[in-house]
């Protein structure tokens, strides 16, 4: 079956800028894409590139206004907030020591910020983006792209619904392969350099996403966690692998493995939930399923677009089942949502939303930052810092 999203012919599209994401970032051209898939967002400003040539071709290979293409997000921010056809939201997509700085000045100036993860490189930064987004009159939206796929969310409306019970386990995991030996390129340099990712290697680049994910899904948040952290490769001043054993509240107890050095997993991320009634399990390289188990019954496998697939999911799905569907339209759904959002706050109303914010980053951030204090304390029990 076909599900056709709602009618927005009529509505304009919100001028969108872009921070990072120049020739050769992978993730700023996911966004765009992402950004377009609805027709909810025209890109016409960016500060694509900290290196001002690399700036200008950028922006130009994007079609955008000589006069909109910035050397540095600070002019951005500033001329795009006096202009009157001035951009309305930004995508910030810089490696993780710039989000914060980015993200401060947009805000301040009252232009929605939509960031990729995690919130920042470090907690003191966290902390403070967290303060400046309470006092902006600006909306803070944060892409953990998986929170968007359908079945992800047919995950979280089931443990709400009581369908699993009471929870009781909870296991993630993110293994990836592509940093098994030392490289050098674009996206290996700034993803291991801890000036530039923060204290956390695959814990800050894959961990928080798997994090996300299990609290996204139970409804639940860890209280304290024991993490052994490695960095296998030699040289290496970043963790590429880690197992951490989380306590969450109510009494949940969670396991949870990222890595980076797992050869024959190339995005393997998994989670699995089980209750006093019942268990699920997802994985993302199939996530066009679903595996739900009450207990005492047979396995059932329900398909996005399906006839198990609850009916308050349905506009988060584009296309008829068995065709796959994914990575983009995940993205995509973040960004449709926090249209519709940005829409009702034009308008003076408030609009409910499941794309992380604010809350979720700073978690995330906290997450990182206990598991490097747990492995430097031999894997202790640590809370996160609150």
């Amino acid at each position: 079956m076909a599900i056709e999203g709602k009618d927005r012919s009529q509505k304009r599209p919100i001028r969108l800028g872009m921070v990072g994401g120049g020739k050769d970032a992978f993730i700023g051209a996911v966004h765009r894409i992402a950004a377009r898939i609805d027709g909810e967002y025209e890109l016409v400003a960016g500060a694509l590139s900290s290196t001002p040539a690399k700036a200008q071709d950028s922006g130009r290979a994007l079609g955008l206004k000589e006069d909109r293409i910035y050397d540095s997000f600070l002019d951005m921010a500033k001329r795009e907030a006096r202009l009157k056809d001035g951009i309305e939201a930004v995508a910030i997509v810089t490696p993780n020591h710039m989000h914060y700085p980015a993200a401060r000045e947009f805000l301040k100036r009252g232009i929605h910020v939509i960031c990729d993860k995690p919130l920042t490189s470090t907690l003191a930064d966290a902390k403070k983006l967290a303060k400046a987004a309470e006092s902006s009159e600006a909306l803070f939206f944060l892409t953990h792209n998986y929170t968007g796929y359908p079945m992800v969310r047919q995950a979280r409306e089931m443990v709400r619904n009581g369908d699993l019970g009471s929870l009781r386990i909870v296991q993630v995991e993110y293994p990836q392969d592509w940093l098994t030996v030392e490289q050098h390129n674009k996206q290996a340099d700034w993803r291991t350099d801890p000036a530039r990712t923060g204290l956390g290697g695959s814990t800050g680049d894959i961990g928080t996403h798997a994090y996300n994910l299990a609290c996204f899904v139970t409804g639940l948040s860890a209280e304290s966690l024991a993490a052994d952290l490695q960095s296998f490769v030699p040289g290496r001043q970043v963790d590429d692998n880690a197992h951490v054993m989380l306590r969450f509240e109510g009494g949940a107890r969670g396991m949870l493995w990222c890595s980076q050095v797992a050869p024959g997993n190339e995005n393997n991320l998994k989670i699995r939930v089980y209750g006093d009634k019942g268990g699920l399990e997802w994985h993302q390289e199939h996530p066009n399923h679903l595996h739900f188990t009450s207990f005492g019954e047979p396995l059932r496998i329900l398909t996005r677009g399906g006839a198990g697939m609850l009916e308050s999911i349905g506009p988060a799905t584009r296309i008829p089942p068995g065709h796959p569907e994914g990575y983009l339209e995940g993205f995509a759904n973040l960004y449709k949502d926090a249209a519709d959002v940005i829409r009702a706050h034009q308008e003076g109303k408030s609009a409910a939303s499941l794309v992380p914010g604010i809350v979720d980053g700073l978690a995330g951030v906290r997450f990182i930052d206990a598991c490097v204090r747990s492995s430097a304390r031999n894997s202790a029990w640590v809370k996160l810092d609150g």
